[in-house]
Parts: C-alpha cells; sequence; structure tokens
C-alpha cells in the first residue's frame, strides 16, 4: 500500500475546495441609481432670483461681507464638531489600514525554555518501564501564516472598510456644510435682530413725540385724556417688542461663539455691531439637479455606506466556505541553549491549513441574513436620502421667490403707509382731522416697517437654506 505525503493529501483538498466555489462569493452591490428626473433642472429655478450656473462652494463671499468671511473661515478651522468628525475620520481610516494587513501574511517570533519530564506512556515501548530521564528544552523560532483569500473574505473586508472611510470623509464634509451655513445663518439672524430693534427704536421715537403733542394739547386745554391715553399705549407697546428683539440678538450672538469655537463672552462685536442682513447684489447660482447630487455629501455618505453594507454580505457569505491559510515554521531546538545554533539542532515545516466550520453553518446563515437586511435598509436609505436633497432644495428655492415677492409687497405697502402718516399728520395740524386718525396712520406706520424688517431677515434665511441644500462650503477649508 501507498503512502501519501500528508502535504500533498493537504494541497489537493486546498484544490478541490477551489473548485467547489469562485473567487468570490456572495451577491453584487445594489445598484445606487439616481431617478432621470432627479438629473434636470429644478422646477423652483425659473424665478430670476437664481440662475442655472453651477453653484458655488464660497457661497458666503456672494455676500461682500469682510465680517462673514472671517467668521465662516474661524469656524471651519476652530468648530468643535468639525474637530470631532475629523478625529472619526482618522479612527475610520486606521481600521482600513488594520483591514489591508489581512493580504500579508502574520509572523509570530518566539522564544522559550522548559524544565521537565515526558510521560513514558508517551514513548513507544514504554522506555521498558523505565523512568524517563530530566532536563531542559529550548527553543526559538519564526511562524509565518498567509491566508489564501480564495473566497474573497478579506477582500471584501478591505472593500467594506474603504467604503465605510469613505463614509467617514463624508461625514465629515456634512458638518463643514452645516458649519459653514449655521455660522452664516447666526451672524445674519444677529444682524437683523440689530436692524428691527433699530425700526422699533425709530417708531419709539415717533410715538414719543406725538405723545409729548398730546401732552402740550391737553396741557393747553385743546387736547383730551383719552387721546394721551392712546398714544401712550401704542408707545408702550411698541417698547415691549425691543427685549424680545433684544433676546434674540444675544442668542444669535451665542450661538455664533459656539459655532466659531468661542465662550459666549467672546461673541464677536462685530457681529454684536452689524446694522443689517449681509446683503445679496446677484442671483443665486444653483446649477441642476445632477450637480446637486453629485455635491450632496449626505448622498455621497449613504452611497458608501450601501457600499460598505454590500461588501459585509459577501464577508457573511465566505464563512459558509472553508478558510485556507499556507503556513511555516523555522527555528532552533536543543536540550542546552548553547547548541541552539547548530546545524543538527535546526528544524522547519510547511503546509497548507485548512478550517472550516461546518457545525455553525446556521450561525454563518444568520449573519447573511442580517447584512442582506442591513444592505436591503441602506439602498432604501440612500433612496430616500436622494429624494430628502431634493425636497430641501426645491423647498428653499420655493421660499426665497415667494418671500422676495411678499417683501417686495411689503416694501409698497410700507411706503404708503408712511404717506398716509404724513398726510394724516399734516390734515390734523390744519384741523381736517382728529386725533385718532393720527394715531391710527402711525401704529399702521410702525407695523408695516416691523414686518418689512421681518422679512428682510427671512429673505437672508431663505438664502442661507438653500445654499445650504445646494451642499456648498464642504471642499473650501
Amino acid at each position: 500500500m501507498t503512502t501519501r505525503h500528508p502535504v500533498r493529501i493537504l494541497t489537493a483538498t486546498a484544490f478541490a475546495s477551489l473548485a467547489l466555489a469562485s473567487c468570490a462569493v456572495g451577491p453584487r452591490a445594489p445598484d445606487a441609481t439616481l431617478p432621470p428626473s432627479a438629473s434636470g433642472a429644478f422646477t423652483g429655478a425659473a424665478t430670476p432670483a437664481v440662475t442655472a450656473e453651477a453653484a458655488r462652494d464660497d457661497w458666503w463671499r456672494l455676500y461682500d461681507d469682510p465680517t462673514l468671511d472671517g467668521l465662516i473661515l474661524q469656524a471651519l478651522s476652530e468648530n468643535n464638531e468639525l474637530e470631532a468628525a475629523a478625529a472619526n475620520l482618522r479612527r475610520v481610516r486606521a481600521a482600513l489600514g488594520e483591514a489591508r494587513v489581512g493580504r500579508l501574511p502574520s509572523t509570530t517570533v518566539g522564544a522559550s525554555g522548559q524544565y521537565g519530564r515526558a510521560s513514558a506512556a508517551t514513548v513507544p515501548g514504554g522506555n521498558g518501564g523505565q523512568p524517563l530521564d530530566e532536563g531542559e528544552t529550548y527553543d526559538v523560532g519564526l511562524d509565518v501564516a498567509y491566508e489564501v483569500d480564495l473566497f474573497g473574505r478579506v477582500g471584501s473586508s478591505i472593500r467594506a472598510a474603504r467604503a465605510d472611510a469613505g463614509s467617514a470623509a463624508a461625514a465629515l464634509d456634512v458638518v463643514r456644510v452645516s458649519v459653514a451655513a449655521e455660522t452664516a445663518r447666526a451672524y445674519a439672524d444677529a444682524c437683523s435682530a440689530n436692524a428691527q430693534i433699530a425700526v422699533a427704536e425709530r417708531t419709539i421715537e415717533l410715538q414719543s413725540n406725538t405723545v409729548d403733542l398730546t401732552g402740550r394739547l391737553l396741557a393747553a386745554g385743546s387736547g383730551n385724556g383719552l387721546d394721551t391715553s392712546r398714544a401712550r399705549a401704542a408707545l408702550e407697546s411698541t417698547r415691549a417688542s425691543l427685549p424680545p428683539l433684544r433676546a434674540q440678538r444675544d442668542g444669535a450672538l451665542f450661538r455664533l461663539a459656539t459655532l466659531t469655537g468661542r465662550t459666549p463672552a467672546e461673541a464677536s462685536e462685530a457681529a454684536r455691531a452689524c446694522a443689517r442682513p449681509p446683503q445679496l447684489t446677484r442671483p443665486i447660482p444653483v446649477g441642476d439637479g445632477a450637480q446637486l447630487l453629485a455635491r450632496r455629501p449626505d448622498v455621497r455618505r449613504a452611497e458608501r455606506d450601501l457600499a460598505a453594507a454590500a461588501a459585509r454580505v459577501n464577508v457573511a457569505t465566505a464563512d459558509l466556505y472553508p478558510r485556507i491559510s499556507l503556513g511555516g515554521s523555522v527555528g532552533s531546538t536543543a536540550l542546552d541553549a548553547g547548541d541552539l545554533s547548530n546545524d543538527s539542532s535546526f528544524r522547519f515545516s510547511v503546509g497548507p491549513l485548512i478550517s472550516w466550520s461546518f457545525p455553525n453553518v446556521f450561525a454563518a446563515r444568520a449573519r447573511i441574513e442580517q447584512a442582506s437586511a442591513a444592505s436591503d435598509a441602506a439602498l432604501a436609505t440612500f433612496d430616500q436620502t436622494v429624494l430628502v436633497a431634493l425636497q430641501e432644495t426645491e423647498t428653499a428655492l420655493a421660499n426665497y421667490a415667494n418671500e422676495l415677492d411678499r417683501r417686495s409687497a411689503l416694501q409698497a405697502a410700507r411706503d404708503q403707509a408712511a404717506n398716509a402718516a404724513r398726510l394724516s399728520r399734516l390734515r390734523f395740524d390744519a384741523g381736517a382731522d382728529s386725533f385718532l386718525t393720527v394715531l391710527d396712520a402711525e401704529r399702521t406706520l410702525a407695523s408695516a416697517d416691523a414686518q418689512l424688517a421681518a422679512s428682510e431677515a427671512l429673505v437672508t434665511t431663505y438664502q442661507i437654506a438653500l445654499f445650504k441644500a445646494l451642499a456648498g462650503g464642504w471642499t473650501t477649508v
């Protein structure tokens, strides 16, 4: 009977296993396709306030506001959320480096020294019933093992780690977009609050003059207490609007300080002194749907998450198949430490190792099911992210265009209210109208001024919301 060499048996088994399966197992990654209707022009881009030119990364520079430029650059360099996202990206990239090591052989260097005696039962013939000698044994050696990635487990693990790194990079870009937009919003809110405070203060000055007039008329005997009370009521009502506006301004300044990595006590003095929200003098470049989805880092993040989930399905599927490793060992074993360098003490071994977890096949299939469900969820998340990106942009366009129309109407209403207040005062001075008409006209003017200032604030807010939806800011540091 012919005796086969054990290394040949293992090698034959390995090639037989290779014939039973392909080099990479598991399903292909699902297609992350975009709907055709998402690639064209936006439905809300018909307004002259926007243009089809490609959106800008440094969108805040369109305001030509040096204070805003400085605040955003400070936020992009010192914001704590950005720092945390950057640290997370470094962590995930380090995990990718660890996964790539799977392509390399593993090595183990060992050295040992022992004193003892072997069991007579392990010696053929029992050593004639005589006890075995006691002695020392010394060993040094190097073991090398390399996994042959026949079924794609290592490669799929690397693809999953690479996709995780891409997802973390996109997550960092998402934070950049948010930080740039929220910094501009906080600055604009502080400026808008100051503008509304200035409107309220001008109204208070006008109403104070009216109170003085009614007081003089009452003292001269040509007025009445009712007019004086009405004038004072209107004045106090306007004064009551100041504290909430100041609180809004301070809150915006505190948000701005946090976004730029500062404490509230270090809030920007330039923002505190800002008299009006930043203004655009040109249409906003918005591009089209295809450019939007290519720019949005949340879409890219969802696509990378989908790729990672699909790769992990392949990793789980590879566990159904055997793992094959090629290993080798060289070293020296001797009974005396001084003999370790002798040629007679040299030893070596080489050969494949096959491990196959048959009893755990059901656990492996359960892991495959889990990974497949995660892949389906990632695909649905990607589709939803695309739809949300389009929805946010279209909504921002609609809000901006309609608020511009509202502001124009409010501006016309304010102009008419100012003219009415002027005429009513002239008619009152000429004795043609009662003071109630003057008071009503001034109340209407105060309301028109407040609504126009609020609309100015909303216009800037919707502009920044549009810039954020267009995902500007993450490619500029």
